[in-house]
């Protein structure tokens, strides 16, 4: 007698496993799904692959220097800023914070330092940024 009941005790706790098992499998249900790309999208890409040519060249007025662009970077609540020629519309927002600069760069940075190009703005960041 003593040994049937060892057999149904691990007969119990066998059942109970897989029972617990099943449960734990239905209750965290299937897989997820992985997002795919959408359907049909052309993304752009930065390389062109057909030459650019002006077709009606006499046409084409070349660019004076008077009409030149100019930026103004300026710190605006701790970061910089560039601004186009007219003071009020934001070109960039940089999010470099002013105290990565030295000191006597700091006051420049608070009055404004006009630059020629965003190209000059970039090498003047880079200079003391890296």
């Amino acid at each position: 007698m003593k040994k049937y009941t060892c057999v149904i005790f691990g007969i119990v706790i066998l059942a109970t496993a897989v029972i617990c098992f099943a449960a734990g499998v239905f209750v965290q249900g299937p897989e997820p799904q992985q997002e795919s790309a959408v359907p049909a999208t052309i993304y752009e890409t930065e390389t062109v692959t057909e030459p650019r040519l002006v077709i009606n060249q006499k046409d084409v007025e070349p660019v004076s220097a008077t009409s030149r662009e100019e930026f103004y970077l300026v710190s605006e609540t701790g970061y910089l800023l560039v601004f186009a020629q007219d003071q009020s519309t934001i070109c960039l927002h940089t999010h470099i914070p002013i105290t990565e600069f030295p000191e006597k760069e700091q006051e420049k940075l608070r009055a404004g330092i006009w630059f020629e190009s965003m190209m000059d703005i970039f090498h003047y960041l880079e200079s003391y940024t890296s």
